[in-house]
């Protein structure tokens, strides 16, 4: 793997010149960010060696370098699932080589389904912690010394500084920002009733198909993460509905401009 993230790193470096310390990963619906960034470069991920190739509609598919809130940063137009054959070391090969390109601050996005009943549809969500259900690890095997420690600690998985500076961003800008436990599950179906309900006793918030695999792989190379999930369905009894990945899609990017507020601001800050 060493091998691998060594020559995708430096074929990245070659091509763009690009030194930055943040990145930012666009979940579903959610690439409308991109309109903010002063783009320099912009790679498919076809192009870039070792990189899979996102195959989800709402997922662009590239590497975008540019600047947002005055920060030079690099954005994952576009992210890779398990349910699309990936295994969870290749779901996350981008972000090992985020860090050999010299990352240090993570933001991460996606779209989810409510779990809690005080959220609604359009709400966003801090993430302040995670479960993972995806029946794997990314860390999985034979550990690499060289990228973090065989046990890393998860005691705080999403950055409690740049979670208490999101809050008083929301706060400046009359934003309704809540905060929660996002489920990470591998999917594609959508969740049944009767899994909402086993997933909110469990203490979810929200619930969503990607995320999980990211920060964990993040943490484990010592990279400062920030979550943020826009809740585009329900899964509280008695207001679940049938629900199209389309439906999803278009939630998200009606909120999507109030997010790209909140970590257009906290990258001003770093």
């Amino acid at each position: 793997m060493l091998e691998k993230i060594k020559a995708t790193s430096s074929y990245i470096l070659e091509r763009t010149k690009f030194n930055t310390e943040i990145a930012i990963i666009l979940g579903t619906g959610l690439g409308g960010l991109v309109k903010e960034i002063e783009i320099e470069y912009a790679i498919p991920y076809s192009e870039i060696p070792n990189f899979p190739v996102s195959t989800v509609d709402g997922h662009k598919g590239q590497l975008i370098f540019g600047i947002l809130g005055g920060k030079k940063v690099i954005a994952m137009q576009g992210r890779f699932h398990h349910y699309e054959g990936y295994d969870l070391k290749e779901v996350t090969f981008p972000i090992r080589v985020l860090k050999a390109i010299g990352i240090r601050t993570l933001f991460v996005s996606n779209a989810s389904g409510g779990l809690n009943p005080k959220f609604k549809v359009g709400d966003l969500m801090m993430i302040n912690d995670h479960i993972n259900m995806f029946g794997d690890n990314p860390l999985m095997g034979a550990n690499i010394k060289e990228l973090g420690p065989r046990f890393p600690d998860m005691s705080q998985p999403y950055n409690l500084q740049l979670r208490n500076q999101a809050f008083k961003i929301a706060l400046q800008n009359n934003i309704d920002l809540k905060e929660g436990v996002y489920v990470g599950v591998a999917g594609p179906t959508f969740e049944t009733p009767a899994e909402y309900k086993m997933f909110r006793i469990l203490g979810g918030d929200a619930i969503g198909m990607s995320t999980v695999p990211e920060v964990i792989v993040a943490r484990h190379m010592n990279i400062a993460v920030f979550g943020i999930s826009i809740i585009t369905d329900s899964g509280v009894p008695g207001e679940i509905i049938e629900i199209s990945h389309e439906e999803v899609q278009a939630v998200a990017m009606q909120a999507e401009p109030k997010m790209s507020l909140i970590i257009r601001e906290l990258i001003a800050l770093l």
